[in-house]
């Protein structure tokens, strides 16, 4: 909760800002960003273990299925491949976990970031689709930029 006039971060039930001396009217209000913020940086690292151990379990099928020493007949491109694909998908959850990082510790590389990352997360129905367009929600709100800032810099 922040002063209505200096912008200065407010106790629950503080009723004169501790920075300029104004008695803060009314009810402090949370931003609509700070609100969800918490929850949104939860969900983006939710999502990264959720691709970590799907990156994890596509490289042990690429290596033991699909590997050099497996009597499996199979088309020799299929190893490279899935462990290519392993790889972006753990690269992927990398990314999504700094994402939850830098959300939940508002570091002010997170917006950016998880603007970034909400676009790729669309692609993946349903549960990307679903992070992608609640993450471009909250921070894409009018102000949220603004709103975001303050509170990486509190």
């Amino acid at each position: 909760m922040y002063c209505n006039f200096c912008g200065n971060a407010l106790a629950p039930n503080q009723t004169v800002c501790g920075k300029c001396g104004n008695v803060v009217l009314g009810r402090p209000t949370i931003s609509r960003v700070e609100q969800h913020l918490r929850l949104l940086g939860i969900l983006w690292m939710a999502y990264a273990v959720i691709h970590a151990v799907a990156g994890c379990i596509l490289l042990i099928v690429a290596h033991t299925i699909f590997g050099p020493a497996s009597n499996v007949d199979r088309p020799a491109f299929l190893h490279p491949l899935l462990t290519g694909i392993g790889f972006f998908i753990l690269i992927k959850a990398s990314v999504s976990l700094i994402t939850g990082f830098g959300l939940l510790e508002r570091q002010s590389w997170g917006r950016p970031l998880a603007l970034v990352m909400a676009f790729f997360a669309l692609l993946n129905v349903p549960f990307g689709t679903a992070l992608g367009v609640y993450t471009l929600w909250v921070l894409m709100s009018p102000q949220a930029d603004v709103e975001y800032d303050r509170l990486a810099s509190a």
